[in-house]
Formats: C-alpha cells, sequence, structure tokens
C-alpha cells in the first residue's frame, strides 16, 4: 500500500515521498519497498544506517532518518507498527458454513454465518455466534457460548459450560475448562473433588497455544476483557484476572489466584494459591510470588545468570548464611554488654 494512505489510516503524519510499502522488515535490513520503525534509543545507530523505504520514528528522531527514507511520525512508535502490521498480514478469508464431517448437537445453535471446519464436534446447548471461525478437530463441549467472530484455531478443545466473549481468539491446542487439580486426602487415598464451576473469558482475549485454563471447583475461574495469555501457561481452578493484564509463556497460576487490571507476569513466574496481586503489578520473569502484593510496582525473586564457578561460591556462601547471622547476634550481644558496662 501507498505510505501516505498507511499514515492517513493511522492518523500520523508522512514526511518525505509517498512510496509504494510490500512489506514490514527489521530496521537493520529493511528494503526501499518495506516498512520499519525504531521504538528505542539503542536502535537510532540502525536507523542512520537503515535501507527501509519508510520508518516509523518519534518526532524528535526525524533527523536521524536517513534522506533517501520517509517518515511516519509516531509518539509510539511501537504501536503504530502494531497497528500497521494489520495491513500486511496474510489473509485468510473463512467461509462461512459448516462442513461435511462434523458432529452438532441438535439443540447446538450456530449462526449461518459461522465457519466450521472439518471433523468439528459441538455439543448440546452450546452457542456459535455471528462471524466464529472454528478450525478442524476442535471439539467444543456443552452448554458453550463461542460469541460474535470468535477464532478458535485447530485442535482446541472446549470443555462444557465455557463462555467466551467476543472477538477471542484462541490457538491451536489449548484446553479450557478441564478440570481443576483437586482432591481430598483419605486412608484409602485421593478422592476427587468433583469440578463444578466453569470457565468466563471476556471480549478480545488471546490464548496461547497448549495452554491450559481449569474450570472452577464452584465458582467459575474467569478473565477479563482483553486479557492477553501466551502459550503453555497453567491457570488453575478459581483464578480471576482482570482486564488488560498480559501474561507470558510458562507462567503457572495456582487456584484461586486473584489477579489485578493492567498487570504484566513475564516468562516462567510461579504464583502460589489463595492470594491477590493489585493492579498495575510488573512480576519480572521467574520470580515465584509467595504472598499477595498489595501496592503497584515492579516485583522480582529470580536470580540473575552468572558463571558456574560463581554459582557455586554463592551456593556456598548461601550455606553459611544461618551460621553468619548467629555470629553476628553474639557479637551484638557482646557489644551491648561491652558498652553497658562503666
Amino acid at each position: 500500500m501507498l505510505a501516505s494512505h498507511l499514515a492517513k489510516d493511522l492518523q500520523l503524519e508522512l514526511i518525505g515521498d509517498d512510496r509504494d510499502i510490500r512489506a514490514i522488515a527489521p530496521i537493520q535490513s529493511a528494503s526501499s519497498r518495506e516498512l520499519a520503525f525504531v521504538s528505542q534509543t539503542r536502535f537510532l545507530s540502525d536507523l542512520e544506517l537503515t535501507q527501509a523505504g519508510v520508518v516509523i520514528v518519534k518526532p524528535e528522531w526525524l533527523d536521524q532518518v536517513p534522506s533517501a527514507s520517509s517518515a511516519i511520525l509516531a509518539s509510539d512508535p511501537y504501536l503504530a507498527f502494531a497497528r500497521a502490521s494489520h495491513y500486511f498480514a496474510p489473509k485468510s478469508e473463512a467461509v462461512s458454513g459448516i462442513h461435511t464431517h462434523t458432529s452438532i448437537h441438535a439443540s447446538a445453535s450456530v449462526d449461518p454465518s459461522a465457519s466450521i471446519g472439518p471433523n468439528v464436534t459441538i455439543g448440546a446447548g452450546t452457542v456459535v455466534g455471528k462471524g466464529a471461525v472454528i478450525g478442524a478437530n476442535v471439539s467444543v463441549g456443552d452448554h458453550c457460548v463461542v460469541a460474535a467472530n470468535c477464532r478458535l484455531e485447530a485442535g482446541v478443545v472446549l470443555y462444557s459450560n465455557v463462555h467466551l466473549g467476543e472477538r477471542c481468539r484462541i490457538h491451536s491446542n489449548a484446553v479450557i475448562g478441564s478440570d481443576g487439580f483437586g482432591f481430598a486426602p483419605s486412608r484409602d487415598g485421593w478422592v476427587k473433588i468433583e469440578q463444578l464451576g466453569g470457565v468466563r473469558i471476556g471480549d478480545d482475549c488471546d490464548i496461547g497455544a497448549n495452554t491450559v485454563i481449569d474450570r472452577g471447583a464452584l465458582d467459575d475461574t474467569v478473565l477479563g476483557n482483553n486479557v492477553i495469555i501466551d502459550n503453555l501457561v497453567q491457570v488453575a481452578h478459581n483464578c480471576v484476572i482482570g482486564d488488560h493484564t498480559a501474561i507470558a509463556g510458562c507462567v503457572g497460576l495456582a487456584g484461586s489466584t486473584r489477579i489485578g487490571k493492567h498487570c504484566t507476569l513475564a516468562g516462567g513466574v510461579g504464583v502460589v494459591g489463595h492470594l491477590e496481586i493489585c493492579d498495575h503489578v510488573h512480576v519480572t520473569a521467574m520470580t515465584m510470588v509467595t504472598k499477595s502484593i498489595t501496592e503497584p510496582g515492579s516485583y522480582s525473586s529470580g536470580a540473575p545468570m552468572m558463571t558456574s564457578p560463581e554459582w557455586r561460591k554463592s551456593a556456598v556462601r548461601m550455606s553459611q548464611l544461618e551460621s553468619l547471622n548467629k555470629r553476628v547476634l553474639q557479637l551484638e550481644k557482646l557489644l551491648n554488654k561491652a558498652q553497658r558496662e562503666p
């Protein structure tokens, strides 16, 4: 598309010649027919050398754009890039209708504009809304709601009583509504606790591949609007996740965790059950959250990487901390005693 048309659609200003843009590429390798962007100062050296036809930059960086390139000015180049990317994504137009190789319960309701792929099963009482796309080999259980314009990629499984809001995207092999890990100990072994709740997911959510969201034991597991979850995440039963929260890959949330709005959990974070995280909290990678967080801000506990010899020395020092603590306490007692004596 023409750079002028893109800038107009994004409500941004184009500086320089209008150009035909064929693709988006990294700033280091973009060609004269491609669009690039710079969102951080550490890439300004790449900006000065770029061959990109058009670059999205902050207004204050305009003088560093090469003369051979045009610029689209944005106060938030990364956000502008995100919006621009939609214009260049491959279009996979779903054809409305139901594939001949499907199994749909007689009591289910499927909107005529929905697209139902091969080998899909849809259970009793389930509602599939307008414009929804359900890919091949998807299983949707009883009494589910797949609201308007949702997209379920191939191999997704929704157990019974799962409600998806509008415009949700569920990536392949995600499982939503599986039983939570609820068992009571007895002399004869573990006794299963039947998981009687469901899962409620708001509008505009994105759930990554191979992620699992368990159903509630009694109440529902709940995700708010615009919650985004990466691949390989475990959300246990009765968790509640607030609007606009983002969770990166390999995070594990134990049962009944409550996470506020506008939070971010980086990769590998673990959260123990029955605690709360308030709004606007960022938890850095590999952190173990063992108590509730009541103040907004950034929290960390993961140990940074070091060389193996350094780690071995640190591990030895860690094992000596208790004896060191006892020695310090003894020295404090001796010092206090000496100060009291005339």
